[in-house]
């Protein structure tokens, strides 16, 4: 069940509210279970037992954990843990890859297992491993109740897209949360705001890349105009994603860590990984790069350990090698500003934008592609090596199209738009603002709806996250 759809917003979302406000708090968080294991069941209900079973196992290590504090035994719970956890994920996500490759270099003909892959079992299983980690490090206590920590694992509104949600961040707000009007309206606003961005934005640049697999007269411009085209639309399919989420949790009495700070403003590489997908980068960085040595070694282990790092990072959006090389590709432009040109990268003002933006619309390419051969196949289209023309009457035809949502897009990748609406909710044209807000929601929602009333592209970016 996708947050951008009828059945969602006009029937599961109210009914979930409804029973969510008219129960006592102690029953919220089962309600909430209740409800995302229903979520969830709606696409894939074998897939169920898969999740409660990790919920029951590392509630159960989790406490002996806790127990066996200091004793021995609690490394073993965790690693216990660990195996578990990252078994069900390797097996379901990464066990036909690598069936696969044996197969490739060894010659031996190895039957894939064409397993399908449950929604969301990279971010689930993040998720209760910062739970079981950090009972281990001693930074929370285990989880007593069974509920409080399902409703955790299988929180609906982030379940999918995200942010990762670190139980050390929600430890309190499972058992005392508050709830409020303002804070109820702040989440609704957040929401509609992020199912705009993902079904009017990011499904309209969603079309115009689908035209361009489609078109049989592709040039290097229209190449182009697909690559940043593609960048935009997974920014605003993830970060809607992520709004949507983060509003849903503030309506519930949650506060979900920020996943996007406008990336595409950033002046280096490095920028743009602190401002995309915040809550992956920060997990990486606390349960893996850390633990590695972090910056704390010398260069060459140092190398080891980034370049771990991002291979780590592309192989956890998906098994194939078109992800590993994409993220080992962000790994030698870190190494680079790190190590050769990052001083120089800050002081070439204007330069450092378009050298962010072309190197980001290149590995979006080499991102949005089914296969290395494929991502291989469209990076050498916009560098001219597919025997295509400069230009041609397609890409001219979809840029007119698209004109519109394009620079609309642009516009709305930077603070550009929220900070002339902080400028309005300043003195007196706030009370202007503050009358104007929620026809404006109510209009959105609108659209939206007929949107997807109309049956318009609808795409799911992540199920093969």
């Amino acid at each position: 069940m996708l947050f951008s759809s009828i059945p969602f917003l006009y029937y599961f979302l109210p009914l979930f509210l409804i029973c969510y406000f008219a129960v006592p708090k102690k029953f919220k968080n089962a309600v909430i279970l209740a409800f995302s294991l229903f979520f969830y069941a709606w696409g894939e209900p074998k897939y169920v037992f898969l999740m409660i079973a990790t919920i029951v196992v590392n509630y159960i290590l989790g406490l002996l954990i806790e127990k066996c504090q200091g004793t021995g035994k609690d490394k073993l719970f965790v690693i216990l843990s660990l195996v578990f956890s990252l078994g069900a994920l390797g097996c379901f996500k990464y066990a036909d890859f690598f069936i696969e490759n044996f197969s490739l270099v060894t010659g031996l003909p190895v039957k894939v297992l064409n397993i399908a892959l449950p929604i969301g079992i990279s971010f689930y299983t993040f998720q209760i491993l910062s739970y079981t980690i950090d009972v281990y490090r001693n930074d929370v206590r285990a989880q007593r109740s069974i509920v409080a920590l399902g409703a955790y694992v299988t929180l609906f509104p982030q379940l999918i897209a995200g942010p990762i949600v670190r139980y050390s961040d929600v430890e309190k707000e499972l058992r005392e949360r508050h709830h409020g009007f303002d804070m109820a309206y702040a989440g609704i606003r957040r929401f509609i705001t992020g199912l705009s961005k993902k079904v009017i934005i990011a499904n309209t640049l969603g079309e115009l890349c689908e035209s361009f697999h489609a078109s049989d007269e592709k040039s290097v411009v229209f190449y182009w105009v697909f690559a940043l085209c593609y960048s935009l639309q997974i920014y605003f399919d993830f970060s809607g994603y992520s709004d949507m989420a983060i509003g849903l949790g503030k309506i519930l009495g949650f506060n979900f860590m920020e996943n996007f700070n406008y990336p595409f403003i950033s002046k280096s590489i490095t920028e743009f990984w602190r401002r995309w997908h915040i809550s992956l980068g920060s997990w990486f960085r606390d349960y893996v790069y850390i633990p590695m040595g972090g910056n704390r070694v010398g260069k060459t282990r140092l190398f080891i350990n980034i370049f771990t790092i991002w291979m780590l990072t592309g192989l956890w959006h998906g098994a194939e090698w078109n992800f590993v090389i994409w993220g080992l590709y962000f790994g030698v432009l870190l190494v680079l500003e790190k190590f050769i040109y990052g001083n120089l990268l800050t002081k070439a003002k204007g330069f450092n934008h378009i050298y962010v933006v072309f190197l980001v619309a290149v590995s979006f390419v080499i991102f949005s592609a089914g296969s290395f051969s494929e991502a291989m196949s469209l990076v050498g289209g916009m560098f001219g090596f597919n025997n295509v023309s400069l230009l041609s009457a397609d890409t001219v035809y979809y840029m007119k199209s698209y004109a519109l949502v394009m620079i609309f897009a642009v516009l709305a990748s930077t603070p550009v738009l929220k900070n002339i609406y902080g400028y309005l909710q300043k003195g007196r044209l706030k009370k202007v603002t503050d009358i104007f807000e929620v026809p404006v929601l109510l209009a959105l929602l609108l659209i939206v709806t007929a949107y997807l009333a109309d049956g318009s592209f609808n795409p799911f970016l992540y199920f093969r996250f």
